[in-house]
């Protein structure tokens, strides 16, 4: 479950945004926006890398207890930050508005400072590695399935890899013995099955979440 952080207008969560990073491939992180109040709340998504993201939507009026999600996307980057940290910040002001204060009537200076009370939450950015074993495994309800899934696959493909295995000895050994008739097809046809096989093994092994270490 992830954590959340709140102020007396909003609850975010989570409390900060995960990108899982790979090189010039967009990602993106939800941000599930609750109104904590019966007033009609305005809410504006700021960043310190305006550039990099995408935001949507960036500025929005939830109604009382309802809320709201904010996708923020990642754009394709070309090359890996240091040691894949980040020090990107983002900022959401949120302040009670009018009610049935529609987003476009918002005027220019909602989220100036001012006689009116503006509240601010602040989330840093987490870049997570595809090969992490903190990455979207976690976060990933149907993740054990599909471990457990990936492991069944593999297990039949090592017992099928084996019983052809055996055949392919037994053929070598009555080919020795005498000439066998089409056993030339017959042997490339157990070559071809037995390297299809090899390689769904290894796309498996490769494909299989590796545990963390302790």
């Amino acid at each position: 479950m992830t954590a959340s952080v709140a102020n007396s207008f909003i609850t975010v969560n989570p409390d900060e945004l995960r990108f899982q990073f790979e090189l010039e491939k967009q990602t993106y992180c939800d941000l599930k926006v609750l109104n904590n109040t019966e007033n009609y709340v305005a809410f504006k998504v700021k960043t310190t890398s305006p550039k990099k993201y995408f935001v949507r939507p960036n500025t929005g009026v939830i109604h009382p207890w309802d809320s709201c999600i904010i996708r923020v996307t990642l754009q394709a980057q070309q090359e890996y930050p240091p040691n894949m940290q980040c020090k990107d910040k983002f900022l959401l002001q949120s302040t009670v508005v009018a009610p049935n204060t529609d987003v476009d009537d918002l005027p220019p200076d909602t989220f100036s400072k001012g006689e009116k009370s503006i509240e601010d939450l602040k989330l840093r950015v987490l870049y997570i590695s595809p090969s992490s074993p903190h990455g979207s495994i976690e976060d990933d309800p149907d993740s054990s399935q599909t471990i457990q899934r990936l492991k069944e696959e593999k297990d039949a493909a090592v017992l099928q890899t084996r019983q052809l295995q055996q055949e392919l000895d037994m053929l070598k050994r009555r080919r020795n013995r005498k000439g066998t008739p089409g056993f030339s097809i017959t042997f490339a046809m157990f070559v071809g099955a037995i390297g299809l096989l090899f390689g769904l093994l290894l796309k498996l092994s490769l494909s299989s979440p590796v545990p963390p270490t302790e």
